[in-house]
This record gives C-alpha cells, structure tokens and sequence, in this order.
C-alpha cells in the first residue's frame, strides 16, 4: 500500500484486505423531501452498503445567482436549459436534516459523512464529527478548500474525473502538506451516465500505486458490471447514487440505481471478494471428494500371471484409484505378478 496501510471510516477499515467499503450517494435523490431521504438510508442499509454520504451546500455556496451565459448549463447534458444556481437551488439538501438524518444513520448501522463545497460547509460539518470528508472531481482544482478540508484530520476521501495526472499529484500535496495522510483517490468518470468504455477501470491500481494510498471508484455507469469488476481489480472503495425510484424525475435520477440493483450490486461485489481468495495450487476442500475421478493406471484388458505389461492393456484412464500416470514408462515392459483382470487399478505390487 505504500504510504498508506489502512485506516478506519466510522467502524470500517479501509485499505489492502479489507472488504471494498460501499457508498451509497444521496445526492440530491432527496428530491428536497426529509422522509424520502430516510427511506434512502434505510434502503442503503437494507441493501448492504457500508456508508451513506450527502452533499452539504446552498446555491450560494457552490456557485451565484446570475444570468450571464457563462452559467447556463450547456446542452447535451441532462440539467440544459437551467443556470448553475437554478439547479443547485432545486438540489440542495436543506442543512438542518443533516444532525437527524446522521442519528438515523447511525441507528441503521451506517457511516454518515458529506461532500463540503466551502469552508463554511466544512465547519458545519465538524461540529457534527463526520468521520470523514468527501471532495468532488469538480472540486479537486480548489486547492484551499482541500487544505481546509485536510486539516480537520479526518480521512480525505477524493474524486479524480476530469483530473489530469499532474493535478491529481497537486492536490494529493495539498492534502500531505496539511499533515493528512488519511486519503483515499477514486477513479470517477464525470459524464453522466458514464459510458461504460469510458470507465478505464485499470487507472485504479495505477493510482494506488502512484500514490501509495487506497483506491477506489465513484461510479456513474448505468448497473454493476464497472463496481464490480473495479474490486476484482483492487478498489477499496465504491460510490454509487442510490434513489428510490428512477420514475420520480430528478437531477440525478438517470444514472442512480434503485435499491433492488443496488442490493445485488453489494451481493455481487461481496461474491466477488469471495471469489478472488488467496494464491492457491493442489487441492481445497471441495475438490477433495473429485479427487479420485483424475486419470491413474489401469489393466484394460484381462492379463495372465507373468505376461508383459503393454499399451494395448494398461492405459491410463479414469478413475484416480491406480498408479500416477507419471509411472506408465516404468510399468510398461514389466509383467504381471499374478492374473490381472480388466479393470484392475495397478499398484506396484502387481508387477514384477
């Protein structure tokens, strides 16, 4: 793991070994309704995931209120038609949920923790002793949010999307430099939904390497071939948007997954960590009983006492109850110590 052996999230440790932590992101699926956010919590917990994160912002924080054409959404993306403001206004989760949503949380047995997208949003977040720090892809480049954001001393944990390799360095420094070693990358894909072909799951391990941190995926394809194929590739982490239901329109409604995929995600993960086990050669335990069915050295045909031992009457074939067939050189050209009948497994004492 290089710099980075693991550390805890809440109750979950992070790091080589460890079951990949599973996220499930709120954002704005909320559709700005409090029981609906909770029915979002317990849907995370009931599917398996580890985590639940929100977003804390307002409008105000994350962008201003203006008509100029620089904050118009651009077409082809599923927000055009809106500015910057109007979509974040219709986002936003108010900040008074945050203390009862984090309580009911934790009562599910969850991780509760946020993206801040300001220092202010920081500081609401340390007074609720978050175990961790979210940065968005389009936050990376803010370096004194990052610093801020370090220097609480709580795991950082970081979206790379549109992030060249030199800004991923950047900010990994800021964070360092901070004094927080604590720090988590994700490979993300910023489209969304991200085209699967886009997801260059092989960055992964490249940046657990080039960093000697944990590593992970923010995911924005559509299912769970990408989550799960990022784990058998060594992701410590998975994010993924989690809503009730896609039919209820909202701003990130088209590349969330409802809670009966996001359970078989989690399972299929889960499996998938089973699957992978250690370096293994020879036997285990299931394939103890099939042992017995390899090839090994029979008499093929009936054989008097004292005849020789030839290709056409000793063949190596299933079952494995006879000799290895590592020995047929040696056997055949011997003869036979007493009268073989077909289907005889051959053992040393029964040539000569």
């Amino acid at each position: 793991m290089g710099r980075n052996s693991g550390f805890e999230i809440g109750d979950c440790r992070i790091g080589t070994g460890e079951p990949a932590f599973i996220v499930a992101e709120m954002s704005a699926n909320h559709h700005q309704d409090f029981d609906r956010a909770r029915r979002i919590i317990d849907a995370a917990a009931a599917a398996g995931a580890d985590a639940i994160k929100v977003q804390t912002y307002t409008p105000d924080t994350i962008t201003i209120d203006c008509d100029e054409e620089h904050f118009w959404i651009g077409q082809g993306t599923l927000w055009e038609g809106q500015t910057l403001y109007e979509l974040y206004e219709s986002a936003a989760m108010p900040w008074g949920w945050h203390d009862a949503l984090q309580q009911h949380a934790q009562r599910r047995g969850l991780v509760f923790f946020s993206t801040p997208f300001d220092m202010t949003a920081v500081d609401f977040l340390a007074n609720l002793n978050v175990p961790a720090y979210k940065v968005s892809s389009f936050e990376l480049v803010d370096l004194p949010l990052l610093k801020y954001i370090a220097e609480q001393k709580k795991p950082v944990i970081l979206s790379t999307g549109m992030a060249s390799l030199a800004e991923v360095d950047r900010a990994v420094r800021t964070i360092r430099e901070a004094g927080n070693e604590q720090l988590i990358l994700l490979k993300c894909t910023s489209a969304y939904p991200a085209p699967i072909e886009e997801a260059n799951l092989r960055t992964i391990r490249h940046l657990a390497q080039s960093f000697g941190v944990p590593a992970g995926l923010s995911d924005h394809t559509l299912g769970s071939t990408a989550p799960v194929a990022a784990v058998v590739l060594g992701a410590a982490v998975i994010e993924k948007h989690l809503t009730l239901s896609r039919d209820k329109d909202g701003p990130d409604s088209a590349f969330s997954m409802e809670p009966r995929g996001f359970k078989a995600m989690v399972d299929a993960i889960r499996r998938a960590e089973q699957s992978m086990g250690d370096i293994c050669y020879g036997l285990t335990e299931g394939q103890k009983k099939n042992r017995r069915l390899r090839r090994s050295l029979f008499i093929v045909d009936d054989v008097e006492a004292g005849e020789p031992l030839t290709p056409r009457n000793t063949r190596s074939i299933r079952p494995g109850h006879g000799l290895h067939p590592r020995y047929f050189s040696e056997v055949v050209g011997r003869r036979a110590a007493r009268n073989l009948r077909r289907g005889t497994p051959l053992s040393w004492e029964l040539v000569r």
